[in-house]
């Protein structure tokens, strides 16, 4: 039988695309290469941490008396992130002192709170990036027999600080733009590796920052509701896992934290009471049999139940709960995702769940901590 298109494309390999570090690297090494030669560069092979040689296409180059900046355009491949088409651009200017410097200018953020792979104070050019910039530099000084020469380098993004307001580098102390990241050069295609770095990321500067308990929220909306419960907690404790809900629970235990808060709404929170602890739309449907079950438990008649069963989202089955006066079910839903996390984290933890409403209303909430009586109050601050 014949393919549909649909089905045709999704045959597609998929086109892997190439890190801010990657880009940076490709245009700083066009931009000393002019330097030395004087000789305009358009195209710039570089080496990737993967072992692959990959040509980059230079967009623009700028001359000065001291100093060249080239650009190149970054492709995020078939899973472009907030980066994909942003103008990377490096500056290379001759030094006095011997060395290579490396820094930020516009649009690359400068990191201002300890936990970071990079220390207080410098531009947010990740190691393997920075390490990427210092060997390239330095080969095409060996090339042109110029081992000694100072070189500074200088990476900017023009649209960096607006990029940036869809990240979380302001929640990790990434002021003034983004960050010029990459472990292996390419992005790989609806890779999560990037989500769950930041992840990581938050959570060692909430422990470096001294957070006593972290915030778990799937989403901007579950983390207003988090810092409205706990306006006393500081703002690092409160980390948007998105979908990575025992990804992120894992990493905050692993980091010493011995409470975790999980906040969120029925669609995805019902899945990770269910024992799902990655709750994108496509990895696990709704349990609509489980969440009867928890009706049942909260006082469901077996019309209920039957509603329940046959509901078209959870967010419809709860509304069903709430208009049949059992707001109990709620708590019962919350204990079953407190435990779920408990148990896939393996204990010696406390998990609590915060279930909420869209509209920031609290629906249920419970804190499990290993004892199987539970601990389920809906008013305990």
């Amino acid at each position: 039988m014949a393919k549909t298109s649909t089905e045709a494309e999704s045959d597609k390999p998929l086109r892997h695309g190439y890190t801010t570090g990657s880009n940076a690297t490709a245009a700083a090494k066009a931009s000393l290469v002019r330097l030395i030669t004087g000789e305009p560069v358009t195209l710039s092979e570089i080496l990737l941490p993967i072992g692959e040689r990959v040509t980059f296409t230079i967009v623009s180059q700028e001359t000065g008396d001291n100093w060249v900046e080239s650009g190149v355009i970054k492709d995020g491949g078939d899973d472009p992130d907030a980066t994909h088409g942003a103008l990377i651009l490096a500056r290379v200017e001759w030094q006095e002192e011997p060395g290579i410097v490396l820094d930020g200018g516009v649009g690359v953020g400068r990191v201002t709170k300890p936990g970071l792979a990079v220390p207080v104070g410098e531009p947010a050019i990740n190691p393997v990036p920075r390490k990427m910039l210092r060997t390239t530099v330095q080969e095409v000084l060996n090339q042109y027999e110029l081992m000694d020469r100072g070189v500074k380098v200088t990476i900017s993004v023009p649209q960096g600080e607006e990029i940036a307001k869809k990240t979380l580098n302001e929640r990790l102390g990434i002021l003034g733009g983004i960050s010029i990241l990459g472990t292996r050069g390419i992005v790989v295609p609806f890779s999560t590796a990037a989500y769950k770095a930041s992840v990581v990321q938050a959570i060692k500067v909430a422990k470096a920052s001294g957070c006593q308990a972290l915030a778990l929220t799937t989403g901007g909306r579950s983390e207003k509701t988090a810092i409205e419960l706990y306006p006393e907690w500081p703002e690092e404790a409160f980390i948007q896992m998105g979908d990575f809900v025992g990804f992120s629970a894992l990493h905050g235990k692993k980091q010493g934290f011995r409470r975790l808060s999980v906040v969120g709404m029925m669609g995805k929170l019902s899945k990770v009471a269910q024992g799902v602890m990655m709750v994108h739309s496509k990895s696990a449907p709704v349990d609509f049999n489980f969440l009867a079950a928890v009706a049942a438990d909260a006082g469901a008649d077996e019309a209920l139940q039957e509603q329940v069963r046959t509901a078209n989202t959870a967010t419809h089955a709860g509304e069903l709960m709430t208009a049949a006066g059992l707001p109990q079910f709620f708590d019962l839903l919350a204990a079953c995702c407190s435990r779920e996390v408990h148990r896939h984290v393996g204990g010696e933890i406390e998990i609590e769940t915060i279930l909420t409403t869209m509209q920031g209303a609290i629906l249920g909430r419970a804190m499990y901590d290993g004892n199987d009586s539970g601990d389920s109050d809906r008013d305990r601050g």
